[in-house]
Order: structure tokens, then sequence, then C-alpha cells
């Protein structure tokens, strides 16, 4: 069984999100973050997937519920777990473990030998059955998820040790200086190559875990203040319990920050072969059925770049950017190093044209106006963007909130928000 992890609050991912949960952030131009961990458990046979989510999961449960409904030959689903007050425990989700502690008494209703605990905002494709393999060769309690760390990033992350069977000895949160020259290990036993092995001599968790059933059953029930896995659950237990790593070697990315999220999706423009690839035909990515119609571009220039579904572009420039569902540019508009998420819904056309039933009548369409110039920056769903508008960051801003105003800077990015309205001729 999979228990997919929804997260936190997402403050770092904050505006995106104002109004959904981490996992419902949009990515690609049509998928969602949840959609990457669901799209691996069908891949990998695994049919019964739980989320738990705690915080603004209207949309993410609308999302889940219209994307995977399994038919009812089998016992699968997709089925959301929301944080709820109970006589024993009235409190919200306190972390990762608590979580799952909550539910406990559901997951083990079921028949299944191990947990898969998955979290809803990492971008990679796995085949959870190599890894579950793994786990059982090694008669393992815990299997954790890690990935090969070079010297430059290693201190950005939760570090292990393991002896010479791969068993993990040792845990250390971000470590730095000496603290991180102590946690090198030999990773060719994990099976990277001599060369590789000394160009990554550490290895980072990746908040991926398989648990044994009674396992995580005791741990989580013997120690009710711990409430997080990764810090505090499996660290305690590593003198008592056979706790294996797993090395996974393809493309992982933590989409935790607006610079990772946006960096990720313009990643994937890239040629002749971007780092994680939506078009393998074995393991596909899955996400909702909209029956939307094909894009249509009227006289444009459009040069590395990703176009969903059901946009309509005029005559504009669109260089190295992602453009989501339902997007629409008018003439005369450039867009450069961009994410357009798109539009939940096309305006009508007479409302288009007349804006007259607006009680301002200057309140933009819903897309992006004529003979405006947008660099760097995620424009969220359903923003109306007005003509001649420089979203440009002209003044090098690193960080700015003005939501009054409709947009936020992080690092560096403008980031528009969702029905953000910005008239004619504003210049950000």
């Amino acid at each position: 069984m999979a228990i997919i992890l929804g997260g936190g609050a997402g403050t770092r991912l904050y505006p995106l999100t104002k109004q959904r949960a981490k996992p419902a952030v949009p990515i690609a131009g049509k998928y969602r973050l949840i959609d990457i961990p669901v799209s691996n458990c069908i891949n990998s046979e695994i049919y019964k997937i739980y989320v738990l989510t705690q915080f603004n999961s209207a949309s993410l449960n609308r999302h889940l519920a219209r994307a995977y409904n399994f038919s009812g030959f089998n016992d699968g689903f997709v089925e959301v777990l929301a944080a709820q007050q109970t006589p024993e425990n009235p409190n919200w989700f306190q972390g990762t473990a608590d979580a799952v502690r909550q539910y406990l008494w559901l997951f083990q209703e079921w028949d299944v030998s191990e947990y898969l605990i998955l979290s809803g905002d990492h971008l990679y494709r796995m085949d959870y059955a190599d890894f579950v393999r793994r786990h059982r060769e090694t008669e393992a309690d815990i299997t954790i998820s890690v990935v090969p760390m070079d010297y430059r990033r290693a201190s950005d992350f939760g570090l292990m040790k393991i002896d010479e069977s791969g068993r993990v000895i040792n845990f250390s949160e971000k470590p730095k200086g000496d603290a991180l020259k102590a946690m090198e290990v030999d990773t060719s036993v994990l099976g990277l190559s001599p060369s590789e092995a000394k160009q990554f001599p550490f290895i980072a968790s990746m908040g991926i875990y398989v648990f044994k059933k009674e396992v995580m059953g005791k741990l989580l029930r013997q120690a009710p203040e711990q409430t997080d896995f990764g810090k505090e659950i499996i660290p305690s237990s590593a003198a008592d319990y056979n706790i294996q790593a797993y090395l996974f070697k393809g493309y992982w990315e933590d989409i935790g920050t607006i610079a990772a999220f946006y960096d990720a999706n313009l990643a994937l423009t890239q040629q002749p072969r971007p780092p994680f690839s939506f078009y393998d035909e074995k393991a596909p990515i899955y996400t909702r059925t909209r029956f939307l119609p094909p894009s249509k571009l009227l006289d444009c220039h459009i040069r590395e770049s990703i176009i969903s579904e059901g946009c309509i572009l005029k005559n504009c420039s669109v260089t190295h950017s992602v453009l989501g569902v339902r997007s629409r540019v008018e003439g005369g508009s450039t867009i450069e190093d961009t994410l357009i998420m798109g539009a939940d819904y096309y305006q009508p056309f007479a409302e288009r044209q007349s804006r007259e039933h607006f009680d301002d009548a200057h309140i933009p369409a819903v897309g992006i106006g004529a003979d405006t110039i947008i660099r760097r920056a995620i424009i969220d769903k359903n923003a109306r963007i007005g003509c001649n508008v420089r979203i440009i960051n002209k003044d090098r801003i690193e960080e700015a909130e003005r939501e009054n105003l409709g947009f936020y800077i992080r690092s560096g990015i403008v980031v528009v928000l969702k029905n953000a309205v910005i008239p004619d001729g504003t210049v950000i």
C-alpha cells in the first residue's frame, strides 16, 4: 500500500500555495505534482493509494476524484484522508509520522505486508517494485531511498552513513565542515562504479521509505511524542532495526521552493533531452482527462517551449517557456523564460469582446493582453494581464510582497497570483 504525504502549508512555495495544497500545484502545463507519485504507483502496479492532506485540500481532492477512478474489477483506489479531530486525538497532523499515526487504524485493516511512504512534491520517475524488491532481499525493517550527492550540494540535505552491507548506521541533518566530512561513505556498496563513488561520496534521503507493516505500527505506537519520520522515528530506530539504503540513480528534484519549481518546469523545454521526460510510453504520467481542443497558433514565433492543449496564441513570440492549458496570448506580445499556468475555463467570446458586464470596463480579459512583455515570471491560473504590460523585474529585486497589486517576487522571479488583475500599462 502507498501512503502519499500531502505536505504542510507549503510556505516556501507561497503564493502558489495560497489557495491550494502543495501537491495540487500545476506542473509542466497540464499536470499537478501529485500526478508524479500516483503515476509511479500505477506504473509499479501498486493500486491501493492513500493521500494524506491538511492544508487547502479542496482543489487536490477535486483533481484526484476526477483523474483516478479505477474500475470495479479490482480493489484499487486513490483516496484522500484529511486531518480530522477524534476523541483520542483532537490535534491537526503534527508531522509526517503523526499524520500516518492518526490513520494507522485504517491502514492496518488492509492485508498488506509493506507500506510505501511517499512525498507529494517531488519530480522523478521510479519503479517502486525495484525498491520493494531490495527491501525484501536485504530482509530490512525499513528501507530508505537515497540519491548520491557530491560535495557541492551535500550540506543542503539530510545525509546517512552506511556500513559495508548497506545498512544505515548514522544520520546527520544538513552537516557542514568536519561533520560533513564524517558522513562520507563508499557509495560503490550500493551499486555505483568506483569513479562515480569518488565523485558522489555522500547519500541523501529522498524522504521515501518502505516499512514492514508490523515495524511501522510498533514504532509509531511506542513513541507518540515523535512526529517526523526523517528527523525522529527512523534515526532513533537505527540501533535496533535493520535499516537499509536503496540507491536511486535517476533524475530527482525536490520542488520545495519557488526557484526549484521554476527551474524544474523550464528544464522540461531543453533539447535534445530534458532531465525529466513526460514522453516515456512505458511509464506515462497520468492526469485528469480534460477533452480540450488542439492549440491554435496564428502567425507565432515559438522556440524551445511547451504549449499545452486548448491554447490560443496570436502573432506573438514565445521563447524557453511553458504554457499551460487554455493559455491565451494576444498579438504583439513577447514571452521569455516564463511559466504560464493557463486558465480553468474559457471566457465567453462576447464577454471578451465587450467587457461591458464588468462593473469596471478596464478589467482585462483572462490571459495575456496585446503588446505585453513578460520575462522570468510565473503567471498563475486565470490571471488577467492587460495590454502594454511589462513584467520584467526592471529593478532586479530579489524578494518583494505586493499581494494587494497581485504579485510577489521570489528569488528574482515575478509570481503573478491566481485570479490576479494586472491593468493595462503596468510595469513590474
